[in-house]
């Protein structure tokens, strides 16, 4: 009966480990989906700032048509 029980055991602790590896999975999963959108976010910003930065030098005026210093 001792290796029956012993067996029993076994499945029961093979058991918790497959559902703990995937609730870990499914966890990594959705950090990765988040990350992902994160840095789609991040670079979605970058981009507007750097245009933002382009056209404008704080009020309002477009740095490409400033005159230069000199003139």
């Amino acid at each position: 009966m001792q290796d029956e029980d012993r067996m029993i055991e076994i499945e029961i602790k093979l058991t918790r480990q497959e559902d703990l590896l995937d609730a870990l999975n499914q966890t990594v999963y959705r950090q990765q989906k988040e990350l992902a959108s994160l840095h789609t976010l991040v670079q979605d910003l970058t981009r507007q700032m750097r245009e933002m930065l382009q056209k404008q030098d704080g009020q309002g005026r477009s740095l490409a048509d400033e005159r230069p210093p000199h003139y």
